[in-house]
């Protein structure tokens, strides 16, 4: 089954690839304005359509009555299958792995990390990702596959998160403390779940959010094999 892709392309030439994982609620258009944003930055962004074997709905976000079983569908093989379609169509585009990064939200914060232990990208960089403690989608916990992590990674937490539990994210700290590549952990004391999505005003924190976003445009910048040159 092929995966759908949502491809948004910069203007002139590309400064790297950036696979845009969803939240739970689909390819929303939240998603579909982060992957603009990335265009705009000058990267060439993906967004593989990971409910595409339940018919891609695209969800409210006070819909977790239909997100969560769809969610419990969805299975690591599946997902992995789908990010590495999206690998696939940047390095058509003349975009090779190392300079292709890995951007995901909430669950898609979760594949972001586990991608980034599979495979050897040039960044990853997760919005509060869950699954620090326990695995979800068939992957192991966060704190388990630390230690096999082979791209540089970001992880990016709200301290007001009741899923994600600061403590959890400590210990996730010091599991990576080892590993052979850069990491870097940043918590923002005032911030909930969900806090860069700007269509969620009961979450949305616009000062962590702007952080959070140049964080990561520097991340991406400081990392990706081509910084500032541009590929065709």
């Amino acid at each position: 089954m092929t995966t759908p892709l949502t491809s948004v392309v910069p203007e002139g030439r590309s400064r790297g690839g950036v696979i845009v994982i969803q939240e739970a609620f689909g390819i929303t258009q939240h998603i579909v304005d982060v992957c603009s944003r990335f265009a705009d930055a000058g990267y060439h962004a993906v967004a593989p359509h990971l409910f595409h074997r339940a018919g891609d709905p695209v969800l409210g976000y006070d819909d977790l009555k239909t997100a969560m079983p769809l969610l419990g569908t969805l299975t690591s093989a599946q997902i992995d299958e789908d990010v590495d379609a999206a690998v696939a169509a940047l390095s058509d585009a003349g975009i090779d792995s190392g300079n292709t990064s890995i951007v995901g939200f909430c669950m898609g914060g979760t594949v972001a990390f586990h991608t980034a232990a599979r495979r050897k990208l040039g960044a990853a960089v997760s919005f509060y990702g869950g699954g620090v403690e326990k695995g979800r989608f068939g992957y192991p916990s966060q704190l388990d596959a630390a230690g096999q992590l082979s791209t540089p990674w970001l992880g990016l937490f709200g301290d007001r998160d009741t899923g994600i539990p600061s403590e959890q994210v400590e210990e996730l700290r010091n599991a990576l403390s080892q590993v052979p590549v850069d990491t870097e952990i940043v918590r923002y004391p005032d911030a909930e779940h969900g806090f860069n999505c700007n269509d969620r005003p009961a979450v949305y924190n616009e000062a962590a959010a702007r952080d959070a976003w140049s964080r990561t445009v520097d991340w991406l910048g400081t990392h990706l094999q081509v910084s500032g040159g541009g590929i065709g």
